[in-house]
């Protein structure tokens, strides 16, 4: 057993059974692969265009079925497939028109299908690189189907997906944040049809986070850079995640039913083809999840949005498009009681609480964008945004406490084995919050881009008019064995207060210029990108200039490989909660955080099992000056805004991805990370930041039953070592210890009911065109993961710090219909 001693507590965390059971998971798996192979045939060629050059990427799937693969470099794939029975394999690629063909084989057989893939007439509403043309950037492009094919945990979509890529950490199944290579939540870039999509402000817990922005129903194509992101991103030190919605090509529709809520999406196109619109509404509630929980009480949250997407062609170059979304999120809390275990073998623990009082938060946000497209020629695009947000957040509660702390009878011969023989400690608390915000930002912005044969031009400039004002009202109160904390003897003091109120305004103006060089070399294939942005802020009068470049370079080598080195600035201007201290107060001369980046990566092709992988690693080192240091307790961040710190981040990542199962993509993400800081003037040297994790592991998986496609397992499986923690009220320098790892094993299963291939004649069913369903277990091992800590006091003035666990083994079933 490994243990974690906090402050005079101690938490055992058994992990052999589990390191066991979950490689015996990932072995079944890989073994019914291996098994099925004789009952499929295989499907291999080239892919190329027109003109013969070959092309990369391209999608080679099977209808109606989540199988399939991409084309290597040189164009070539291979995908095996059922035999014995009629599948149709659909070929496409951005910018060309689709194929498809139908095939019956023997098993074992081989077929060759070589694939040349015309240009479409259809012109693209934003400009694209052309295909011989290599994609720039630390950027992973990642298919928005494979969203489909995870289980539908409490956060689920996009978020959950990206969670499982290297670099990237997440330590809360509740929450859709996440941090990248050191930095924490709110240095993370989120764009959806390029408008900046902003994460709530007063959100404290998980729990009560509610729905993420994306829909993922809505969404065709995800672009993610965990580092070394071009000029033409935001400024921020971290990630980018840059979402585009959908356009309909015809009438589709889909929903989903679970014991977590509904989904419902269409699309359509109408109007002769001018007018297309795609619309999805969602809900879900969190209380079956909420259920399993320590905190035992009358769980109510309620998170509903909708959001539409219209496009309208006013001609062949010109089209205008508008952006909605509204989003309720309310959650409703009356708790009851609670009582933990936690301590060692020797020394066993638990703490009772019973509680009066109760929790009603409101967060509403409302988001509308409309943007005009404008594209002369195919090399050309002009692209003007004009959109509005507006968030309305009330957290308040007022809840009562009274705790008692015990030691637990371990001698198992005992008939009192497991239940209280010693008090340790007694108090009561009372939390109350009557925190109110509203925030409004206005924004114009124009991005163009521009493609010559040896150049891709891209350059904008945004304006952005923010309002922010909150009132935040905030205290703890605390005894022990009947004495207030901190004790005196001539008054009451409150354990922690915050009472301030804020009215900022402001206007941000940022701009950005990049090239994209194709460099003539010898041999291979030379790309050089160079960019840099601007920013100005007329809170603090600051001036910031963010220089960017990256090198990729494809050799012309017998094997695929290729290599990338980009470095550059990253800034990050404070926003809101950057320039508030503890206590509230304002730092009106708060000014940017800077990183200063250095990314080299390699990609390489190979072929396992006859079927083509790839290794992607890439090393990196952040040098970070102007740090606002800061603590976190489950997702809220606390910065100290009177506080200045340098810092670094430094680590290695790899992940390995391909066909782990024919047809079937999967992948194997690890990282390794130190990220230190050192705060001015607290004479304590370097410090672990709060998000330095040294080893990340993370897992996605999905198999078939051999021969029968339509039976389907999907895995997700995370681990992430200790955090630092530290103790309530306390210096950034105590945030030392570290809280037990994070470790979580998400497994499902489906079922196609309805497919074109096989359909059910019932009147009633003639309009759905797929229907699966699924059953799916959160937390296949019920491991208790600690999310934070609860500080209790004993009759001897000791601190006991009681994990706060997050959610155990749930059962979920889903069912999915597409029309």
């Amino acid at each position: 057993m490994d243990s974690l001693l906090l402050n005079g507590y101690i938490s055992f965390v058994p992990m052999n059974k589990n390191r066991l059971l979950f490689f015996a998971i990932l072995l079944v798996g890989i073994s019914l692969d291996c098994l099925g192979q004789g009952n499929n045939i295989t499907l291999k060629g080239k892919i190329t265009d027109t003109n013969g050059d070959p092309l990369e990427l391209a999608n080679i799937a099977l209808k109606d079925f989540p199988i399939g693969t991409t084309s290597l470099r040189d164009g070539t794939y291979l995908l095996r497939i059922p035999a014995k029975r009629e599948v149709v394999v659909v070929v496409s690629s951005v910018g060309y028109k689709t194929q498809q063909r139908t095939f019956t084989a023997k098993t074992g057989k081989t077929i060759f299908w070589n694939i040349t893939l015309e240009t479409s007439d259809k012109e693209l509403a934003e400009i694209q690189v052309r295909r011989n043309r290599k994609n720039g950037g630390n950027v992973v492009r990642i298919d928005p189907r494979l969203v489909e094919s995870l289980p539908d945990a409490a956060t689920g979509g996009v978020e959950a997906l990206i969670k499982t890529l290297p670099g990237v950490s997440s330590n809360n199944e509740l929450s859709s944040q996440y941090t990248v290579r050191g930095g924490n939540f709110d240095e993370n870039l989120v764009y959806v049809n390029g408008i900046e999509i902003y994460r709530p402000f007063l959100i404290r817990a998980g729990q009560q986070e509610g729905l993420s922005f994306i829909n993922s129903d809505m969404v065709s194509s995800i672009e993610f850079s965990a580092g070394g992101f071009d000029a033409k991103y935001g400024d921020k030190m971290s990630s980018v995640l840059d979402i585009k919605y959908r356009k309909p090509t015809g009438f589709k529709g889909s929903s989903s039913v679970s014991l977590l809520g509904a989904t419902a999406h269409i699309e359509d196109k109408t109007l002769n083809g001018k007018l297309s619109h795609i619309s999805g509404v969602r809900y879900k509630s969190n209380r079956y999840m909420l259920s399993g929980l320590d905190e035992q009480g009358e769980y109510d949250p309620r998170f509903i949005d909708f959001q539409t997407y219209l496009t309208y062609e006013l001609s062949k170059k010109l089209s205008i498009s508008f952006l909605g979304n509204i989003a309720q999120n309310k959650y409703n809390f009356i708790p009851q009681s609670r009582k933990t275990t936690f301590g060692t073998w020797n020394t066993p623990l638990n703490t009772v609480i019973y509680f009066e009082g109760q929790e009603i938060d409101n967060f509403t946000t409302y988001l509308g964008a409309f943007s005009t497209d404008f594209h002369p020629n195919n090399n050309l695009n002009l692209k003007f945004i004009v959109s509005a947000y507006y968030a309305s957040e009330e957290e308040t509660y007022d809840i009562r406490g009274d705790y008692y702390l015990n030691e637990l009878e371990r001698n198992m011969a005992s008939e009192a084995f497991g239940d209280s023989v010693l008090n340790l400690g007694v108090g009561t608390f009372i939390n109350h919050a009557r925190n109110y915000l509203e925030a409004r930002v206005y924004s114009f912005s124009h991005r163009g881009a521009y493609s010559s044969e040896k150049h891709l031009l891209n350059w904008g400039f945004k304006i952005n008019r923010e309002v922010i004002d909150d009132k935040i009202n905030e205290w703890v109160y605390r005894d022990s064995t009947g004495y207030s904390l901190p004790y005196s003897d001539t008054k009451v003091n409150l354990y922690q207060t915050i009472n301030s109120s804020a009215n900022l305004r402001s206007f941000r103006f940022t701009s950005y210029f990049q090239d994209t060089y194709s460099i003539p070399v010898g041999s291979g294939d030379l790309y050089f990108t160079g960019g840099i942005r601007a920013q100005y802020w007329d809170f603090n009068n600051e001036l910031i200039i963010s220089p960017r470049t990256s090198l990729n370079y494809y050799p012309d080598w017998k094997n695929n490989i290729a290599f990338r080195l980009s470095a550059g600035m990253y800034h990050q201007p404070p926003f809101y909660k950057e320039l508030k201290d503890r206590e509230g107060n304002i730092n009106y001369g708060q000014k940017a955080q800077r990183s200063y980046q250095v990314v080299l990566g390699t990609d390489y092709i190979f072929t396992a099992w006859g079927r083509p992988f790839r290794l992607t690693s890439e090393g990196y080192y952040k040098y970070m000056n102007r740090l606002i240091p800061y603590q976190i307790d489950n997702v809220r961040i606390r910065y100290l805004g009177n506080q200045e710190a340098t810092g670094y981040a430094t680590g290695l990542d790899t992940k390995v991805n391909g066909e782990f199962v024919s047809g079937l993509q999967s992948w194997v993400s690890l990282s390794f990370l130190r990220t230190r800081e050192n705060i001015k003037n607290d004479g304590h040297g370097w410090i672990p930041r709060p998000t330095d994790q040294w080893v990340n592991f993370s897992m996605f998986f999905q198999d078939y039953v051999p021969g029968n496609p339509s039976y389907k397992m999907h895995l997700t499986a995370f681990y992430g070592a200790r955090l630092p923690v530290g103790p309530p009220n306390s210096e950034r320098w105590q945030d030392t210890f570290r809280m037990p790892p994070y470790r979580r094993i998400d497994l499902g299963f489906s079922k196609i009911l309805i497919s074109p291939n096989k359909t059910i004649q019932k009147p009633w069913l003639r309009y759905i065109k797929d229907m699966s369903v699924s059953l799916e277990v959160f937390n296949l091992l019920n491991i208790n993961n600690t999310i934070s800590y609860f500080w209790v006091a004993s009759n001897y003035g000791d601190q006991f710090a009681v994990p706060n666990y997050l959610t155990s083994r749930k059962v979920n079933l889903k069912l999915s219909v597409k029309f």
